[in-house]
């Protein structure tokens, strides 16, 4: 595998001068016990030791190196080497154990090995790329994770919408904006990845910890400083500055991050010829206070905009097949302004009475205000393209088979509060553990709805009376290369109720509400003598919302088996309700109406899994699959167009998902982690009156095959490749207005690779030999080939009639091609 992306790369360089020279010899403790996966490294590069505590590294000769020797819970140790071409060194350590024995903290993590949880380390999320690089970029490679746009970070687990997935930082939900219709509009997610110290990611079945929604829950935890340190990043993406430091005699740390992203590299590669002005900024501050040793207050804030306006001028498309190849021209007047600002600050106190015992108080407020101001003007012509190899007008119009305008208006506004007061609390005596939790969450919003669509298919438009006042002008006439003539229009009308709008939608809700929830669960590790280790999480949620008057109880188990085998093997069972409340945008139909009987959806979840740590190579991997089946009652049908999700706001379906996930991570390359996973799935629901019986959801993908590769140079460390491959199958669709029977159609599979190849000028705590660069910590540079197979995907259609056959054609919407990014990293 490593010489067939050694290839792909073009860094094919020997691997003979190096294998030839090598250190070995076996690491143990004080008393000559061996240690087994104790790591012996040189800088980033490193290896671990087998059962009996022995290893062997490869070394670059000629060179002084620094070696290391570490292991969890010893002291590390070190030596300095300096070999000659082909020569071999034994070199033997005894480490020993650390003084200060583990804290609580440290015992709970360790009963994680049952947790039905994914660990996600910070390193492989630096070296990830793709156009959303970052948590959420690797997350999507993640079994039962699926996403069909490289424009967005929001992704679909095993079947849900991006509604119906839980995200967490410091242990406070975080939102996505609600009114963002495709993923170039999106900007950044509220997460800072260069800010991040875990994260933890499960697709089902999780604890009655996490809160009411049915699909997943990322749970994200921002470091503490330990030191000073700066870190810049840039690219032709943008940047992002993070600053850290300790004061106060280490009793203060500040942690603070600024960003900014432009997708200007990105939306210049598409079909559509616009003026794009695309602005991304936020900042955030993550501070702790250790007021005494039992005491710590907390506060993290947040202020994001994102900007994004467009003025589209045109659209070239082609599409179509052999026997029918077609282009879409469209020449476009008006304009889009979209702004979504949000603002969030978080207050959290934090009590350790005792050295078991965890007590947090936490205050929150988020606000968000959206606007969607757009007016486009489309006159478009239809033409089939002559494909005769031979003909001088090959690759030409040469018969016009519909012309015609649409225009899209809208001027939305949302203003949304949410503030709550939680209290939540850890109790851990040992092999049991009890964790309890209390919250309650105000909510506020204001929006104001007003959206039309016209579409002109036949040239004119037929008013419904008259009276007409006359507004904008529409181009129908086109000449023979396609452009629109002056002078020769006619008038759209100004009153909507004098037209045949193909959409109009005009609404102004308020909603006031507030939900009262409540957890407790319990955890305990049983020892089964010889048999092995019995784990079981037990525990219940209840959530009350005011607004309906509905109350939901939500029980929730898991129980896992390590059995006292030589393989290191888990098998889990995890099943509970998931209850999910609406939100918002749950709660408006497709009309902008607000439904007041709005119940909350519920998904019972199933879910069987095997956990595997084993040894390849003499390194470690792990492999884990996972069976599911997912049980939905109460849902409420939507549509999805791109990343926009419209509601019909009624509880008149019922469902069910079932497929299994299949992941293996580890050292292919040594020291550095690698994964591939297959997922395969189906998500179907049964909508009362409709006579259809079961049929797919609009996140029906069946097939999702992703991997996440890193490699480096065998003679030169500092030279690195990351690669990202996605396949997924396509998703159904219809035309516009289609109910889920005339969903027949499937887009086109999603395929895409990704990959970066990066220097390392400067490696953290080794000396450089240009003294200038030693004032970094780390300093390393990139450039990243975004589609590089240059892969035609489509995210969606637009819909064009035919007049003369009163035939509907799809037009592609297509995803960026293959672009180039270069990327600089550097911290002090």
């Amino acid at each position: 595998m490593r010489l067939v992306l050694s290839a792909l790369s073009l860094l094919l360089f020997s691997q003979y001068a190096w294998a030839q020279t090598q250190i070995f010899g076996r690491i143990s403790d004080v008393d000559n016990i061996p240690i087994d996966g104790a790591r012996v490294g040189i800088g980033d590069y490193y290896t671990l030791t087998d059962e009996e505590g022995k290893y062997e590294l490869d070394v670059i000769p000629g060179k002084k190196l620094m070696v290391y020797f570490a292991n969890y819970n010893y002291q590390p140790d070190t030596t300095y080497i300096n070999l000659a071409k082909g020569e071999k060194k034994e070199i033997n350590r005894q480490l020993k154990l650390l003084k200060n024995e583990l804290g609580v903290i440290d015992i709970v993590d360790r009963k994680g090995r049952f947790d039905n949880q994914v660990d996600v380390s910070v390193k492989s999320i630096e070296s990830f790329v793709g156009p959303n690089s970052g948590v959420e970029g690797i997350i999507k490679t993640l079994p039962g994770v699926s996403s069909y746009s490289e424009l967005s970070s929001q992704y679909s687990v095993r079947g849900g919408n991006f509604d119906e997935n839980l995200v967490y930082v410091n242990g406070i939900e975080v939102y996505r904006p609600f009114l963002v219709r495709n993923g170039q509009q999106e900007g950044m997610s509220f997460v800072n990845s260069s800010m991040v110290s875990n994260v933890r990611f499960s697709a089902g079945g999780f604890e009655a910890r996490y809160g009411d929604k049915m699909a997943s829950v990322l749970d994200i935890t921002y470091r503490k400083p330990k030191e000073f340190g700066l870190s810049l990043e840039g690219s032709l993406l943008g940047g992002n500055l993070v600053y850290e430091d300790r004061f106060a005699k280490d009793r203060v740390s500040a942690l603070i991050g600024a960003r900014y992203r432009t997708n200007q590299l990105l939306l210049g590669s598409l079909d559509t010829e616009a003026d794009f002005k695309p602005q991304f900024t936020d900042i955030q501050a993550y501070i702790t206070y250790d007021i005494t040793d039992e005491w710590e207050l907390s506060f993290l804030g947040n202020y994001s905009r994102n900007l994004y306006q467009v003025v589209p001028q045109s659209r070239t498309t082609d599409f179509g097949t052999i026997q029918e190849s077609l282009r879409l021209n469209v020449f476009f007047d008006g304009r889009e302004d979209y702004d979504f600002t949000t603002r969030f600050a978080a207050l959290g106190l934090t009590n350790r009475p005792k050295k078991n015992m965890r007590l947090t108080y936490q205050a929150s407020v988020f606000q968000t205000t959206e606007q969607e101001y757009f007016d486009v003007l489309g006159a478009y012509r239809l033409g089939e393209l002559n494909t005769n190899l031979g003909s001088d007008q090959f690759g030409e119009i040469s018969f016009t088979r519909s012309i015609g305008g649409f225009q899209n208006y809208a001027r939305n506004y949302l203003d949304a509060i949410v503030a709550n007061l939680s209290h939540s609390g850890l109790l851990d005596q040992g092999d049991v553990t009890w964790r309890w939790g209390a919250k309650v969450q105000m909510e506020d919003i204001i929006d104001r709805y007003k959206e039309w669509e016209r579409i002109d298919s036949a040239g004119y438009n037929v008013p419904d009376g008259s009276g007409f006042n006359y507004d904008s002008l529409i181009v129908d006439t086109w000449d023979s290369l396609g452009n629109p003539v002056a002078g020769n229009v006619y008038t759209s009308i100004l009153q909507e109720d004098e037209l045949n709008l193909f959409e109009s939608f005009a609404s102004k809700i308020s909603v006031n509400s507030v939900r009262a929830t409540a957890y407790v669960e319990r955890s305990q590790i049983i020892p089964l003598d010889s048999l092995g280790d019995l784990f079981y999480n037990i525990g219940i949620r209840n959530q009350y919302w005011s607004f309906n008057n509905q109350n939901v109880i939500s029980p929730r188990a898991s129980i896992s088996f390590k059995p006292n085998w030589e393989s290191d093997m888990v098998f889990r069972f995890a099943t509970g309700f998931y209850y999910q409340p609406p939100f918002y945008r749950e709660m408006r139909n497709l009309e902008g109406g607000l439904n007041e009987n709005i119940r909350a959806q519920r998904s019972i979840h199933f879910v069987l899994g095997h956990d595997y740590n084993l040894r390849i190579w003499n390194r470690p991997f792990k492999m884990v699959t996972e069976v599911y089946y997912k049980d939905f009652g109460q849902l409420i049908p939507y549509d999805m167009d791109n990343v926009r999700i419209r509601y019909r706001a009624v509880n008149n379906a019922k469902g069910y998902a079932t497929g299994i996930d299949y992941r293996i991570n580890g050292e292919f390359v040594p020291g550095i982690d690698s994964w591939a996973s297959l997922s395969i799935m189906t998500i179907r629901e049964d909508i009362e009156g409709d006579g259809a019986g079961y049929l797919p959801r609009p996140t029906d993908q069946r097939l999702n095959f992703k991997i996440f590769f890193q490699d480096y140079l065998p003679n030169d460390p500092t030279f690195r490749v990351s690669m990202t491959l996605a396949y997924g199958t396509g998703l159904p669709f219809g035309p516009p207005q289609a109910t889920a029977e005339e969903r027949v159609f499937r887009l086109p599979d999603y395929r895409r690779v990704d990959i970066g190849f990066s220097k390392v000028i400067k490696s953290e705590g080794r000396e450089h030999k240009w003294k200038v660069l030693n004032n970094f910590s780390s300093l390393w540079v990139g450039v990243e080939v975004f589609n590089l197979l240059d892969i035609t995907n489509t995210i969606s259609y637009l819909w064009v009639k035919d007049i003369s056959t009163a035939r509907e054609y799809a037009v592609p919407n297509y995803l960026t091609p293959r672009l180039l990014n270069v990327k600089l990293v550097a911290k002090i």
